[in-house]
């Protein structure tokens, strides 16, 4: 015999048809998904409405990118500066004086010599990537797999002098599709240098009235919806601040202890490899990866020995940074699994590129805080986890696993 309680469920007026596909709640969400589809078949059909919007975000996301990390980066500076009562707008002068000095002494001093490096390196990869070949190929043939090797008939001298040969034509090719593209270079390269003309007056007003953003974005809400949002903000304003800070603090870290292992073991261009370490270790996994391949070349060509030492300093960097460093400065602030971390990576750089590496891991961090805030306020609404019971937004508590 069914309950009481049954019997109000089946006699509440609930058509059968409703009540056989899952209830009211189940149509709610098919019938949205419906719409959203709508939506979207609608906007496909008249996407050159959106073409200038399309063309305005292109044109304004990247100075408020590189602006907006600034900004989580010298924050905490300006703070520091008004803990000593220092006006704000005096600290912000301040900070601008100090960034002009640091940018000019970088240009001045550093990247002359980065430079020199960087072209004396590009001038003689091919003949390290030629040379680490014949010594795999004399390795091989004198190794325990030497007879399979053989029978493989590989002459690793033909090979290379007819890919080198190509080479040429390669270059020339190339200069040619670059010369038929110079006005989409121009256009990038303009794009580009308004992207960097701007970024310091964004950084300005964010610096001066980024902490008024949020109650700015609040009151344009309804105000049962107030709280949700302050807290939202929150957790987005903290995750993004812990992401960025940690990374770059991270990445100068690890270039650091690269530059410095790589001169205790005579490694050449060691200051080259050491920022080339440090720039690519803001992404996760696969930028180590990136940083070591120029390095492996050079040590299998200069000798074995020198590769055994590369493996040992490479080893130090990345049990200091995996046991010490990154557990101190960015903790557990992200709470995303390594996995998951990989798969993000993957998607967004098959999607976005370059960017997309660079920005997928904050960016899914962003959606995680939004998301997850949504299923508590879902939780609220419906209270299908906790019956009989009435808590308030901040009393929610994670569903049982």
């Amino acid at each position: 015999m069914q309950s009481t309680e049954s019997k109000s469920e089946w006699n509440d007026g609930t058509p059968r048809i409703i009540r056989f596909l899952g209830g009211r709640a189940t149509m709610f969400v098919l019938l949205s998904i419906l719409l959203i589809g709508l939506i979207i078949l609608v906007f496909s059909k008249v996407s050159f409405v959106f073409y200038p919007i399309k063309v305005f975000f292109s044109t304004v996301v990247l100075p408020i990118i590189l602006a907006t990390i600034a900004y989580y980066l010298l924050r905490p500076i300006l703070r520091g500066l008004e803990s000593l009562r220092i006006p704000r707008i005096w600290g912000i002068l301040i900070i601008f004086v100090g960034l002009i000095g640091v940018i000019t002494s970088l240009v001045f001093l550093v990247y002359p010599f980065l430079k020199g490096q960087f072209a004396n390196l590009i001038e003689e990869f091919p003949t390290y990537f030629k040379q680490m070949l014949i010594n795999i190929d004399t390795f091989l043939r004198t190794s325990i797999v030497s007879t399979y090797y053989k029978e493989m008939d590989i002459n690793i001298t033909s090979i290379l002098d007819s890919g080198l040969g190509n080479i040429g034509k390669l270059f020339t090719d190339t200069v040619g599709g670059i010369a038929s593209g110079i006005t989409s270079f121009i256009s990038a390269l303009t794009g580009l240098i308004l992207a960097i003309v701007t970024v310091p007056f964004i950084l300005f007003y964010l610096l001066k009235d980024g902490e008024k953003l949020p109650q700015m974005i609040k009151k344009m809400l309804p105000p049962r919806l107030r709280n949700e949002a302050d807290s939202i903000l929150k957790d987005a304003d903290r995750q993004i601040g812990a992401y960025i800070q940690g990374q770059i603090l991270v990445a100068i870290s690890i270039g650091i202890m690269v530059t410095i292992g790589f001169y205790i073991i005579g490694m050449e261009y060691a200051p080259l490899l050491g920022a080339l370490a440090m720039v690519t270790s803001v992404v996760p996994y696969l930028g180590p990866l990136i940083a070591i391949t120029p390095a492996v070349i050079i040590a299998i060509v200069s000798s074995p020995f020198m590769l055994v030492k590369l493996a040992v300093v490479w080893t130090i960097v990345q049990l200091i940074d995996g046991k010490f460093i990154s557990p101190q400065i960015m903790g557990k602030s992200l709470k995303i699994h390594p996995i998951t971390i990989i798969f993000v990576l993957l998607t967004s750089g098959s999607l976005f590129g370059v960017a997309g590496v660079v920005l997928g891991i904050p960016g899914y961090a962003l959606l995680k805080v939004l998301f997850t805030h949504l299923f508590k306020l879902l939780k609220i609404r419906y209270n299908n986890y906790e019956p009989n019971q009435m808590y308030h937004y901040e009393d929610v508590k994670e569903p049982h696993k």
